[in-house]
């Protein structure tokens, strides 16, 4: 018989911050993914960060490819407005989530679970982002999960513009486009 070894527990980020408890009385949550690049500029991360702090004091829960870049950014704007971060990554280790991720999901699927990063979110919000992020963008609208895009890609068919991406014109306005979306897709959930 052969010896398992359990891996070491992962450290986590531990900046104190207070965290409402779930409970029955506060009902259903809203799940909004912010998407963009692993690899995204200054601007964009800032942007990004921006976004998980508006969505977390907002209450909602924040879902991401959990990787580096802009989804760092927004789990940590996130964690640091008490929120909770979801984070679904494309390996198998759970070591490879960013710090500021607090339920980590490894899938061993790569980029395929960017579908399942979309299908997670009541909306998605697309910050800036590379192709990683067009395959969410187009995943999100082929399964009518509503998408508000912050300087992200912008869809065009046959050389005419495709109004598909609710445009906000900065973070605090993504945050309340998405969550109106967000609400409007599931009624009665806050």
């Amino acid at each position: 018989m052969t010896e398992r070894t359990v891996p070491a527990p992962r450290t986590q980020w531990t900046e104190p911050t207070e965290r409402a408890e779930p409970s029955r009385e506060t009902g259903p949550t809203l799940y909004v993914a912010v998407v963009g690049a692993a690899r995204a500029p200054a601007p964009e991360r800032e942007l990004a960060e921006a976004v998980g702090r508006g969505l977390a004091e907002a209450g909602a829960v924040v879902v991401c490819g959990g990787l580096g870049g802009a989804m760092e950014a927004a789990c940590r704007g996130a964690r640091r407005a008490g929120g909770l971060t979801v984070g679904i990554l494309p390996g198998t280790e759970r070591s490879e989530a960013n710090p500021f991720v607090d339920v980590v999901l490894p899938t061993g699927i790569g980029e395929a679970r960017n579908a399942l990063v979309v299908r997670a979110a009541d909306c998605v919000v697309a910050v800036g982002g590379e192709f990683g992020t067009l395959s969410e963008v187009a995943l999100a609208l082929a399964t009518g999960v509503p998408v508000v895009g912050l300087g992200t890609w912008e869809l065009a068919r046959g050389g005419e513009q495709v109004n598909a991406v609710v445009r906000a014109s900065a973070p605090e306005n993504a945050v309340t486009l998405a969550i109106e979306l967000a609400r409007a897709r599931r009624p009665g959930v806050s």
